[in-house]
């Protein structure tokens, strides 16, 4: 059977003593301080260098917000808070998470299809902004707000009628659960002001994981001319645009960087020229696993090796239900290898095709196919990369009873 690659592990990674580094800290050590393995591994150092380069590359007026659903992890968002400009979240617990982290609610938007009333009241009494999502949700925002004697902050999500091309996950164009259709924004614009809301101006989220910067830059030019020409339509200039993200970040073989010096050259010349009704408008960007993905490892502890018809089996104390989407299911169609080292063994060179997979009782849990490892034992760690966004949160931990994951940040 030919070997399946494995993606690219990211740029700034190293080893100790033969054992892959975080944080300058070799993997079994860190797993000493998580207490057990598996453990999700956060490197401020890899936080604090992403935001630095993506500030250098953007042009100065634009904001960075983080996206709290990417990695909700306590000590995550408490270092963010000292790095980025605002925060979007999109739960009430999320909301509970960021203002536990001292962040105050100003800096803060809340979207969402589905919010619920109590979660309404609770963003209006903390001063969030909406980002309203239909005429209902708006008018129940408005109509909580008097009651509470309180004007809501309210900004309208648009559903725009065009898409970030080659997105994984597109979120604009066409019929979609998100955001109001772009020809009826005006009117619901003009209704919250008239009504007495704080208007707070629209967020305008296209998709995400896009690895192309010239489908980015199309996509934000777009967005600067639907918000100009909406502006125009409702007649009351923009407090604030949020102009979504898409930032992807190389998960599987053949993917290569994001240029973001392509991006924000492209931006700082449309900033130059914009229109007067975006002249004075607060311009941001809202960025979650590109932000933090690649800053994250999950390592896992081999206990058994095993044969079995000629194949290999590492087997380990993790699996799916911490990391669904390397797993491959969590939106992927066809399961490719997510990048993955040995890293007890960091550097050495591939000797076997080996099978990573979980201890679930499932065949779908699957870290890694075929994949062409150096020989690894029962007591070695295996670490799977671009595990900082979407990992820890975003799977199953409680099934069959397995529980989390630990978590530390270094």
């Amino acid at each position: 059977m030919k070997p399946k690659p494995t993606g690219p592990i990211p740029s700034g990674y190293s080893a100790i003593d033969g054992e892959l580094a975080i944080g300058g800290r070799a993997a079994s050590e860190l797993v000493d301080l998580a207490g057990r393995t598996p453990c999700f591994v956060y490197s401020r150092e890899y936080l604090d260098q992403r935001v630095s380069m993506l500030r250098s590359a953007m042009p100065e007026r634009l904001g960075i917000n983080y996206a709290v659903k990417a990695n909700p992890f306590a000590l995550v968002i408490e270092h963010m808070a000292g790095l980025v400009d605002g925060f979007d979240i999109a739960s009430a617990g999320e909301l509970e998470m960021v203002k536990a982290a001292g962040i105050d609610p100003a800096r803060v938007s809340f979207a969402g299809p589905g919010k619920r009333d109590e979660e309404l009241e609770a963003s209006i009494s903390a001063g969030v902004t909406l980002n309203c999502e239909s005429e209902g949700e708006a008018r129940r925002a408005m109509a909580i707000g008097e009651r509470l004697g309180k004007a809501p902050c309210i900004a309208i999500r648009v559903n725009p009628d065009f898409e970030l091309k080659g997105s994984g996950m597109k979120m604009g164009g066409g019929a979609k659960p998100f955001g109001v259709d772009a020809e009826r924004v005006p009117a619901l614009a003009r209704e919250v002001i008239s009504a007495g809301a704080e208007w707070r101006g629209l967020h305008i989220f296209t998709g995400s994981q896009a690895l192309s910067a010239e489908a980015i830059i199309e996509a934000q030019g777009n967005v600067l001319e639907c918000a100009n020409r909406l502006s125009d339509e409702i007649g009351a200039p923009l407090p604030k645009l949020n102009m979504g993200g898409g930032f992807g970040i190389p998960y599987f073989s053949g993917d290569a960087p994001l240029d973001i010096s392509v991006i924000g050259g492209a931006l700082g010349e449309r900033f130059d020229a914009l229109p007067d009704s975006l002249s004075e408008t607060d311009l941001c960007i809202e960025l979650g696993r590109y932000l933090v993905g690649e800053a994250g490892v999950y390592l896992t502890r081999i206990i058994d090796r095993k044969g079995s018809h000629g194949v290999i089996y590492l087997i380990t104390d993790g699996g799916l239900h911490h990391q669904l989407a390397a797993s491959g299911n969590f939106g992927t169609v066809v399961r490719r290898n997510y990048p993955v080292a040995i890293a007890t063994r960091f550097g050495a060179s591939p000797e076997e095709e080996a099978s990573v997979v979980g201890c679930l009782c499932t065949p779908l849990d699957r870290l890694a196919d075929n994949a062409y490892l150096p020989r690894a034992q029962v007591g070695d760690l295996v670490a799977v990369f671009c595990a900082g966004a979407y990992g820890a949160s975003a799977s199953p931990a409680n099934f069959l009873g397995h529980g989390p994951a630990a978590e530390i940040l270094v």
